[in-house]
C-alpha cells in the first residue's frame, strides 16, 4: 500500500469512489517557480511554462483594461488531504466534499499548471464569473497562452462546471 492509498483510506475514500472518478490521476509537479502570491497573500508556485505563460496573459489581459488574479494554484497531494480533514472535521460529509473537491491524487492543481482565476468585484470560485470580462477575455484569448478551461460545462470527467479553472496545456 502506497502512502497516498493509506491517506486516502484515512479519509474514507475507498476504490468504489477511486472508481467513480473519471478524472485522470496526477503527478506532482517536481520543479516550481515562486509565482508570487494569490488574492490571500498566500505565496503561489506553478511550473515554469505556466509562470511565464501567466505572466504574459495577464499582461495582454491588463492591455484590455482586465484584471486577472490567481485564487488558487500549486497544492501537493498532502495539502489537498489536509483539504479534506478540515472539511470532514466541521462535519461536511466525503459525499459532499467529493462534488466539488477532488480526490487526492486527482487534482489537476498537484500539476503545477492549474490556476483558479478571478477578477475583481466578483465572488471567488462561483459560476457567476462566467458573467466577467475577465471570463469573457479568457475565452477569447487564453488558447494563445496555451490556457485552457478544464472544466466546461457537460464535461468528460464529470466535474461541475467551473469557469475559474484553466489549465496550462503547453511546454515546460
Amino acid at each position: 500500500m502506497t502512502i497516498i492509498d493509506r491517506r486516502l483510506e484515512q479519509l474514507g475514500i475507498l476504490e468504489g469512489h477511486i472508481q467513480a472518478c473519471r478524472m485522470p490521476r496526477e503527478e506532482e509537479a517536481i520543479f516550481l517557480v515562486d509565482g508570487g502570491v494569490d488574492i490571500f497573500d498566500r505565496a503561489i508556485s506553478m511550473t515554469p511554462g505556466t509562470y511565464s505563460n501567466w505572466q504574459k496573459m495577464k499582461q495582454q489581459a491588463a492591455k484590455a483594461s482586465v484584471e486577472l488574479q490567481i485564487v488558487s494554484a500549486y497544492r501537493s497531494v498532502d495539502y489537498q488531504c489536509d483539504l479534506f480533514l478540515k472539511k470532514l472535521a466541521r462535519g461536511i460529509s466525503l459525499n459532499d466534499i467529493l462534488k466539488v473537491n477532488a480526490i487526492p491524487g486527482f487534482s489537476q492543481h498537484h500539476s503545477g499548471r492549474a490556476l483558479d482565476l478571478s477578477t475583481p468585484d466578483f465572488p471567488h470560485l462561483e459560476t457567476i464569473f462566467e458573467q466577467s470580462d475577465a471570463f469573457a477575455w479568457l475565452q477569447k484569448h487564453a488558447p494563445q497562452h496555451a490556457f485552457e478551461l478544464s472544466y466546461p460545462s457537460n464535461n468528460d470527467q464529470g466535474v461541475d462546471y467551473e469557469p475559474w479553472h484553466w489549465a496550462y496545456q503547453g511546454d515546460d
